[in-house]
């Protein structure tokens, strides 16, 4: 049965971390995320978890690492200047394939920036928060129930393709208070993925030989399966090679096993990658997502209040980006597709990207304050 519960998006994120069986967080308090670190100490040492707020974020994100080796499932959470600051260990966790939480909540930047206000200024900084090649998994929640329901699928994505994956909030739905209908939690439990385990001779094992696009299989430390973390680039054994032919497929690998993955089964799960609402016989289309999608939806319906039949796509699943739905929008609706982003049109890029022509209609605001529904309506009705 469905849960209602009245709650914050930021502690929802927490509490969806801990029902899908995270038992470690290591952070370091950034407005506007702090609540997230607040919720977890409070919860996860009542099912038997460890929260610890470490000396900075370097710290933070170091020490989830080392528990997500162990094979417990771990999580940190940040804004903009966090990530900014993890970028490095977040690469040790692309390259040695340990599965990891990001909670990003996102505000005004770059630097500093804008502490107390929404953003959405890191979507190209989630596609590529560090150096070198690899491919993110990167999630966008859209409502309050999504700040759950989104994190408990980032946390499935983390331990299945043994990454780290980003689940974005912002500061307005993070600090939103209302109410949320969440799954019931049997269903989640049920549900919840936990990673590969080789179970063989240990001295048979080699974690990091798999086939082409296919993830690590990386036993829990301390339980007689040896083997070497490191983020160079390594063998069969984890252990450093400058071979050519052995890190040339270790990056295709990292790339395949999210990019082509997700290509040849249109999503790397079975859950939606996008909403659409009110498409059906839609004349012109809104692209919006995360917080700005609530208002997106009622801008919809004042459009057609007023005989203009606009319709919604709402891309949930940011990183990998849901390519092939995009390109049919570009095909159907042309130059009739109107795109707002609080951010200077990161995503409406990608879009340009994959629909081949860049004559749409974009509303983007910077300055830390949100789009209002009348303002969409009022840019979509210059484009008819």
């Amino acid at each position: 049965m469905a849960r209602e519960v009245i709650s914050t998006g930021n502690e929802l994120a927490a509490k969806a971390a801990i029902d899908a069986g995270a038992k470690f967080f290591g952070g370091y308090p950034i407005t506007p995320s702090s609540e997230v670190m607040h919720v977890a100490s409070d919860l996860l040492p009542k099912v038997g978890g460890t929260a610890i707020q470490m000396e900075d974020e370097i710290g933070g994100i170091s020490a989830a690492l080392g528990a997500s080796m162990t094979g417990t499932k771990s999580f940190t959470a940040t804004s903009g200047p966090g990530i900014s600051l993890k970028a490095e260990q977040i690469g040790l966790g692309f390259i040695a394939e340990v599965p990891l939480v990001i909670v990003n909540v996102m505000r005004g930047g770059p630097s500093t920036g804008l502490p107390t206000r929404v953003s959405q200024a890191d979507i190209g900084q989630a596609q590529y928060p560090t150096h070198g090649d690899y491919a993110s998994i990167t999630l966008c929640a859209g409502s309050l129930s999504e700040c759950y329901t989104e994190t408990v699928r980032a946390f499935n994505l983390a331990e299945k393709y043994m990454t780290p994956v980003f689940i974005l909030l912002d500061e307005t739905i993070g600090h939103m208070h209302g109410k949320a209908i969440l799954p019931d939690l049997a269903d989640v439990e049920a549900a919840n993925v936990t990673r590969a385990k080789f179970e063989g001779d240990p001295s048979e094992y080699k974690p990091y030989k798999v086939p082409m696009n296919e993830p690590a299989v990386l036993n829990p430390m301390f339980e007689g399966y040896k083997y070497h973390i490191t983020g160079l680039h390594h063998g069969d054994e984890g252990f450093p090679t400058e071979d050519a032919a052995q890190c040339e497929f270790n990056i295709e690998r990292l790339v395949g096993k999210v990019n082509t993955v997700a290509a040849e089964n249109d999503g790397l799960d079975d859950l939606p990658d996008y909403e659409e609402y009110r498409m059906e016989d839609a004349e012109v289309c809104v692209i919006a997502y995360g917080s700005i999608g609530l208002g997106a939806y009622e801008a919809v319906e004042k459009l057609r209040a007023e005989g203009i039949k606009a319709g919604m796509f709402r891309p949930i699943m940011l990183w990998p980006s849901p390519a092939k739905k995009i390109a049919e929008i570009g095909e159907k609706f042309g130059d009739k597709i109107f795109i707002t982003e609080l951010n200077m049109g990161q995503y409406s890029k990608e879009i340009e990207r994959i629909i081949k022509r860049d004559d749409f209609t974009t509303l983007l605001k910077a300055n830390g304050r949100p789009i209002a529904p009348a303002e969409m309506v009022a840019k979509v009705k210059e484009m008819m």
